[in-house]
């Protein structure tokens, strides 16, 4: 028979878990949004980006919130390049802001109002908001290896096969390619045979067999599938009347080599493709995300969508 400290020690263990299960309720929808400033970084000309991203607390729901009162910048034009459209959950590093070289110590406000509840985020210059490409490997889960001084990185280019101004008809697929060049940076990590298998069963293990972790890396919508090196993501940047379907949402286009293989640090590119289709007339920005795992650059596509 167990005894009396065993049964203790296995109630308390089973309400520990209880605690843990219940420390947060989770709505499909109904939730607000919330802005976030990520940061800011320097320019070559001596101007700043402010990079935001956000919060959606629904699960299930994507709300749609026009630029105006509720999706506004201030000072300054309420527009400043913002989503219309919002993902689930956390959605890190989603666009950037320039700001002149003489901005100071102003704040620049994004206010989001939705479901009855206004947020702001406070984008400042002050020195301990300065992201370097090792807080973008940190936070986005980069398959580079952490080393400091961090591995010298630029930005992947990503430009359009074609027109960036689409039209088509409701229901028709939209056929559409980008062009992405890479420096080949960050470098894969080296990976063993037999080695993701072993990580993955070592994660379940800490963290309970069918326990899901939920991170902003795993919520995350721009994101590499294992192995790509070089991939586009597709998103609905500002969403019309309906919704978009994309086939598929992520196209790798560099992968990295068998485990065990030497990944030198050279130019990489590609072309990406896919197919999208919309459900309603009325126009449309789709946003593609040339990403080399650690930093992403967007490029946009208007597609005016006709019955």
């Amino acid at each position: 028979m167990m005894d009396r400290a065993l049964k203790c020690a296995l109630l308390v263990f089973l309400l520990i878990i209880a605690t843990h299960a219940n420390a947060q309720t989770k709505y499909a929808t109904g939730q607000d949004v919330s802005p976030v400033f990520e940061g800011w970084e320097p320019n070559p000309d001596g101007s700043f980006n402010m990079v935001f991203g956000y919060m959606n607390r629904n699960y299930e729901e994507q709300p749609e919130i026009p630029i105006g009162p509720n999706n506004m910048f201030e000072p300054g034009d309420p527009d400043q390049g913002q989503p219309t459209h919002f993902y689930n959950r956390r959605q890190e590093f989603v666009f950037k802001v320039k700001v002149p070289k003489d901005w100071g110590d102003k704040d620049l406000t994004w206010t989001l109002t939705s479901a009855g509840r206004t947020n702001k985020a406070y984008g400042t210059l002050r020195p301990v908001w300065e992201i370097s490409n090792m807080v973008y490997q940190e936070n986005r889960g980069s398959a580079g290896d952490l080393s400091y001084p961090g591995e010298p990185n630029s930005a992947p280019a990503i430009e359009m096969v074609g027109s960036s101004q689409r039209t088509i008809k409701v229901g028709e697929p939209l056929t559409v390619t980008v062009q992405v060049t890479d420096d080949g940076h960050p470098l894969p990590r080296a990976r063993r045979p037999g080695g993701g298998a072993m990580i993955r069963e070592a994660a379940r293990e800490y963290a309970g067999i069918g326990t899901k972790l939920e991170t902003p890396i795993t919520q995350a919508v721009v994101k590499l599938d294992p192995g790509v090196r070089l991939g586009v993501t597709w998103v609905v940047y500002r969403s019309g009347p309906g919704e978009v379907t994309f086939d598929p949402m992520r196209v790798p286009v560099v992968t990295a080599g068998p485990p065990g293989s030497v990944t030198a640090a050279e130019t990489i590119t590609g072309k990406a493709t896919t197919k999208m289709t919309f459900s309603r007339a009325g126009t449309y920005v789709v946003r593609a995300y040339g990403d080399d795992g650690m930093l992403a650059v967007p490029l946009d596509v208007t597609v005016t969508v006709q019955p």
